[in-house]
This record gives structure tokens, sequence and C-alpha cells, in this order.
């Protein structure tokens, strides 16, 4: 393929919507990456107390990277292609080969890997012309989104804030945060409405024919157009599809947008114009919540405020403002929605439905696109915000002991985002010592359905007989531990419950043991230990 340059001046778009990798970012391995991935992922099995071979794990992960990339090409030829979520991608591909406890660990932790995996296998590069063409856009008062699929939208987001970009985007929209990849159209109609634009007057850039250029068609772009990266002139199959025009590197796009802005007067937008089983099943665990259990709760009002700036950012336009106090206000009514809307059922509410449905349900149509665009961000966000977190006393301690013990620990929680609770568990030092963390978010379900539980159990490949679940609510974890046949539960006082609820749950012995702090549930595991050693 030779560049293509417009004959004429392109229209002068009311919105740009860019690709991340190859577009924005060009990639390249890393000489070690595959070495360093699997290092990384023997650390995480062993962190659980799991031993896998090195020589094991990298086999698994080049297999699975290998058939990914079979799958992306096979994808590019439906017409409404789904993305396979974090656990997909995880357990059916890379984890594939492992054995189940591995594969079980690794699913739990499926978005933390894919994450870490993105950075540690490829190197990214901002591409020349990229900042310019962004200026560019800003200084006029034209939008910029991004449309890209990827296994790990929120490592792109990572890349972006390390460039000092991720304020540049008026929306970011990623196949694995929202559920389809291009060529869906669906994907960049959802970027167009975030960015207030009709499509027909948005410009795509893309760099593959297959999947960028067929979505641009698809979704009716009004310029589809090209910057040439490695994938662009190695399409996997034939493609009828062509591009308005193609450039070499990104400065020819900004060129582009510049020769436009000057052929004619910026036009009002229809947007916002938002700028910048062996052996080790005999062997028992510690399942413990997180919340009240190995952290309190502060309130945390500057994270909170800083959230209502991000939504202030994301969702006012000129005519319509939204003040962060009142976006913050907006936060109060979703979680009475969620809370009625939910009742005594235990499916999790998912980050779309608390952010689209609940957050914004009075809405207009570009603000709940941006909200489903944004939602898992926004969760993760919400989840640090709501409160600061404090180590409660002992925990360290207790998860030294098991430990020592042998016995894996895994963070059983009942969460509006897992991610959050991996910070705080990460920002107390204590991530070293926990194996896995299966989270309510995640998996789809709430204590006490037993299946959080359960999934948690083989994970460690754990004898619920020799393990011990450790709560603050006797209603979810004691009644959750109890249903997937854990002998030992521990309830800690000074948690979300009251003492006369905890009281009687001893008494009627779905608790079976009362602690006022992790050093109670240390001195239980080390007495169990040496009841054992006499028998």
């Amino acid at each position: 393929m030779t560049e293509n340059q417009p004959t004429s001046t392109l229209p002068t778009p009311s919105a740009l919507l860019l690709d991340f990798g190859g577009v924005i970012i060009t990639t390249a391995k890393r000489p070690t990456g595959l070495d360093d991935a699997t290092s990384h992922v023997v650390g995480l099995l062993a962190r659980g107390l799991i031993e896998a071979s090195a020589a094991q794990v990298r086999a698994s992960l080049e297999a699975g990277l290998a058939a990914l990339t079979h799958w992306k090409h096979a994808s590019s030829r439906r017409r409404e292609p789904r993305e396979l979520t974090h656990r997909e991608i995880v357990g059916d591909f890379l984890a594939a080969d492992l054995p189940d406890d591995a594969r079980a660990l690794l699913v739990a932790e499926a978005a933390e890997l894919l994450d870490a995996l993105q950075t540690l296998i490829t190197d990214h590069h901002l591409r020349p012309g990229v900042r310019r063409l962004l200026d560019t856009a800003a200084s006029h008062g034209i939008p910029v989104g991004i449309v890209s699929n990827a296994h790990s939208g929120r490592s792109h987001r990572r890349i972006l804030t390390g460039l000092g970009l991720y304020d540049a985007f008026a929306v970011q929209v990623y196949s694995d945060e929202v559920g389809m990849r291009k060529p869906h159209p669906g994907i960049l109609a959802l970027a167009a409405a975030g960015v207030g634009a009709d499509p027909a007057d948005c410009w795509y850039v893309g760099d593959t024919l297959d999947r960028d250029v067929v979505a641009g068609r698809r979704a009716g772009i009004g310029q589809v157009l090209i910057t040439r990266d490695k994938h662009t002139d190695h399409p996997p199959f034939a493609v009828a599809d062509t591009a308005d025009a193609t450039f070499d590197t990104p400065e020819g796009l900004a060129d582009a947008l510049a020769a436009s802005l000057a052929a004619e007067a910026v036009e009002a937008t229809a947007g916002s114009g938002l700028g910048a089983a062996g052996a080790s099943a005999r062997r028992g665990a510690l399942l413990v919540d997180h919340g009240g259990v190995i952290s309190l709760s502060e309130k945390n009002p500057a994270e909170m405020m800083r959230l209502g700036e991000r939504l202030s950012f994301l969702l006012s336009t000129p005519a319509s403002p939204l003040e962060p106090g009142d976006a913050i206000a907006g936060i109060t009514v979703a979680r009475e929605r969620r809370a009625a809307a939910k009742g005594d059922s235990l499916a999790e509410t998912s980050p779309h439905e608390f952010w689209v449905d609940h957050f914004g349900r009075d809405l207009d149509e570009r603000a709940r696109a941006i909200l489903a665009a944004e939602a898992v961000d926004l969760m993760h966000r919400y989840g640090r915000a709501k409160s600061r977190r404090v180590l409660r006393d002992g925990v360290r301690e207790a998860f030294e002991e098991c430990r020592a013990q042998g016995m894996p620990v895994i963070v059983v929680s009942n969460t509006l985002s897992g991610r959050a609770v991996r910070d705080a568990c990460r920002e107390h030092g204590l991530a070293d010592l926990i194996g896995a963390y299966v989270c309510s978010d995640e998996v789809g379900v709430r204590k006490p359905d037993a299946d959080i539980v359960r999934e948690a159990l083989a994970i460690a490949d754990a004898n619920p007989a020799l393990t011990w679940f450790y709560g603050d609510k006797p209603h979810a974890d004691a009644a959750g531990a109890l249903a997937a046949g854990i002998s030992r539960r521990v309830i800690v006082r000074g948690g979300a419950v009251a003492d006369a609820p905890i009281d009687e749950a001893l008494r009627s012995g779905l608790a079976t043991n009362v602690v006022d702090d992790a050093t109670g549930l240390t001195a239980l595991l080390r007495d169990a230990v040496s009841i054992s050693l006499q028998s």
C-alpha cells in the first residue's frame, strides 16, 4: 500500500475518533518480554502457594498468545463481534495448559494480569505528530475520543497518564470495557455519541483494514482514515473496503486537520466541545473478607471531590454544566436506585448498570454514551473515593502465620471495584501475602451466594473442612462460608455489624468463633496447629 493523501482538503470534522495502537501509540515487542511475563505469572502463583515451572508457564503463554491472534483475525470477519472477557482470555487462552488450581488463581486475577502483561511484553511509544494533532483539535474545540480493541483498557489509560495525555480525550472506549470489538459498528457509534457528534461528521483514524476501515464504513463515519503501522499492509484476509486517505504517520494526519481548518471556518459542532488436585487438596486456606476485616473505612472527601470533578469534566457542556458537588449528589441517588433495583437478589450490579442505568437514568444520550464507555474506570475511581482504608490490628501477622503454615490467603469480598480492593491491600503492604482476590463485581454474584466462596476454594485447592473464613458479617460471610461447607467461620467485632447479631451468630452456630481483631485469629490458627500435632 502506498500513501494515499486526499486530492482535496478534507471537510473539517466535528470530532476526531482515534484508534490507540497504530495511531496514538506504536508498539514493539520487548526482547525479554515473555521472560518477564513468565516470571510475573510464576510470582503470582507462588503468592498463592502454587508451584509452577517457568517452562510450563512460558509455553502456555506462548500458545495462548498465538491462539488469541488467530481468534482476533477470525473475529474481524464477523458483523458484530463481542469482546472476550478478561476471565475468558486468561482461562481459555493464556492459562489453558496449566493445572486447575493455577488456572483458577490466574482467572480470578485476570484483570490484574492482563494489565501487567500489556507493558511487560510490549513497549509503547508515542507516534510523531500526535501531540500536534491533539493540540490543534483542542485549540479549535474539536473533541477527541479513543476507540480501541483492548484486552486491558486500564493499561491504555495508565500509558496515557504516563505520557501526560489522559485528559486530552473527551471519552475513551475500550472493547474489554464495553463488550464489543471492532469491526462492530456499535463501538464507533458509542464513541461518536460520547463526543456529541454525528458519525457522518467525524473522522475515524485507524491502522488496519479488516477492523478499522470496515468498522468505519459500517458505522457511517464521514472520513475513514489510516495512519500506516506494522499491520496496515498485511491484512489477514482480503478486504473490499478502502480508506479515504492513508498517511505514513500521524504527522500527515495533523497536516490534513490543519489544512481543513485553514480552508473553512470551524462550524458549530453538534457536540459538547469537551477538551482536554493433588496433595495440596488436603490443605486448608484462609478466606477473608476485606471491608471491616482487613481494613476499616473513613470518609474520603478529597478523593470523592476528585471523582466529582472527573464526572464534571466528562459530562459538562457549555449549555448544561455539571458541578462536582451535583455529580457527587447524583452518586447518592444512584446508590439508592441500585439498592431498590437489587432488592434481595445476590447478583452483583455491573459498572454499566450503576453508571448508565442508575446515575445516568435522567441524562441525555451523549452523557449516557460517555458513562457507558467510562463505567469501568469510574467504578474504580468510586471504589477508591467511597472511603479511605485503615489497616486493622494484627492482619499482617495473621497472614504471615498462614504463610508459615502453608495456607494460601484468598480475599473474598462483596465489592464495588475489585481493583480498588487490590489497591488498598497493596498500599497496606499485604499484596505479597494474598494469593488472589475473588470479588463480586468480577464474579457477578455476592456473598452469601456460595459460588463466590467455592471459587476461592478452587483457587486454593483447599479442603473446606480445613479452611477458615474470616469476616465481619454473619449474614453474608458466615452464611456463605457455611453454604460452601467451610467448618471454621470466625467473625471479628468492630466491622460493619453490631455486637448483638454477632453474639447471636455464635450462639446459633452460624459462627464458630468471635474475635476482637486479627490477633485473636492468629491465636486460633496456632491453637489448631498445636491440637493437630498432639493428635
